[in-house]
């Protein structure tokens, strides 16, 4: 057993799982706030069927990582704790940059506000879903803060499955309801 002063650190991961917890459920107000203001503005909900595989992924994951490391008595590893932690810190980041841009249109699931023009400020200017880059490195390295691994690898690989689906969904709603890739076409013209 490891301990960081004096703590068990499956207690201490559990704990920051716990706080991880707590930052989704905020996520999921900010989620039904910032929908019902885009329904409220003729929004159309889209590609619900995705939704309850990308909730059930994600909630299995909160659970799989300490169950790992309690049941088969995963090592702190000191050192990859310290760049996993580092990494979940600079994707969280660039999430909450993510949804700082976004604004009232950011949700967790897809509504699109038929005639709204799309961002391409913020961290949109250089990727095309920061936010989804910054979920696919936290599924990956949220388990290897206590090496996980197993967690991490089955989870990276089904959230792969969820987020192919999901980016499929979005991307033809915007496209269909605000000429999604050609704003993206525009912004990347543009001289930085």
């Amino acid at each position: 057993m490891s301990e960081i002063l004096g703590i068990d650190t499956r207690v201490l991961y559990s704990l920051l799982l716990g706080a991880v917890v707590l930052e989704r459920l905020v996520e999921l107000a900010i989620t039904q706030r910032n929908r019902a203001w885009a329904l409220a503005q003729g929004g159309l909900e889209i590609g619900e069927g995705h939704y309850p595989w990308m909730v059930a992924l994600h909630t299995l994951l909160l659970i799989a990582c300490p169950a790992e490391v309690w049941l088969l008595d995963r090592p702190f590893v000191p050192g990859l704790a310290l760049v996993m932690s580092i990494l979940l810190v600079l994707t969280m980041a660039l999430r909450y940059w993510a949804i700082a841009t976004l604004g009232k249109r950011w949700t967790t699931r897809v509504v699109c506000v038929p005639g709204l023009p799309v961002i391409t400020g913020g961290p949109y200017r250089f990727l095309r879903h920061p936010n989804y880059l910054a979920v696919v490195i936290e599924v990956l390295v949220l388990p290897l803060v206590h090496t996980a691994w197993l967690t991490a690898l089955l989870f990276s690989i089904g959230n792969l499955f969820v987020l192919r689906t999901r980016i499929a969904v979005e991307e033809g709603a915007l496209d269909e309801h605000n000429d999604y890739r050609e704003s993206f076409q525009r912004a990347r013209s543009r001289p930085a």
